[in-house]
């Protein structure tokens, strides 16, 4: 079986472990809990052509206090740059968070996830900004934890360009 790291990158309280709790899961809670370091679960996929482990690091939120390391980022094949949409500052962080990854290791696939999605009269970032930014439009998937919406796509779609 193929085995893949993915890390989960963002701006703190953006949904990263309520989007891999309900991928891994299938489950939410409106409770938030901060990621201190990182959290890894894992989960077996089936693509056409093979099944895949992705080892996924959920990593903490980065914010003016506490910086992602460098070391969480050796090793990944790709990751899932995850804004909140409905917080405007979430946006320079996780532009910054992939420079970061870029610096680390290199050229890696990575989609964008707008999450919140689902707090449809509070969003402030849309698909067709990120496009105006000069991202392409099939890296960017509107995720929505509570709902599930978008979720397993995205993981899925990770996994496929890996």
């Amino acid at each position: 079986m193929i085995k893949k790291k993915i890390c989960l990158l963002g701006y703190f309280a953006v949904g990263k472990t309520s989007l891999v709790r309900q991928f891994v899961f299938e489950s939410f809670s409106e409770k938030y809990h901060t990621t201190i370091g990182v959290k890894i679960d894992k989960k077996e996929v089936l693509l056409e052509e093979a099944s895949m482990q992705l080892l996924i690091w959920d990593i903490h939120g980065e914010d003016r206090f506490q910086k992602v390391q460098q070391s969480y980022l050796i090793g990944a094949a790709g990751f899932l740059l995850v804004i909140d949409s409905t917080r405007e500052e979430s946006l320079p962080v996780a532009l910054e968070l992939k420079e970061l990854v870029h610096k680390t290791i290199g050229d890696v696939p990575f989609l964008i996830l707008l999450n919140k999605c689902d707090l449809v009269d509070e969003i402030v970032l849309t698909p067709a900004m990120m496009v105006d930014m000069g991202f392409s439009q099939d890296l960017i998937i509107q995720t929505s934890a509570k709902t599930g919406q978008g979720v397993e796509y995205a993981f899925l779609e990770i996994a496929k360009k890996l």
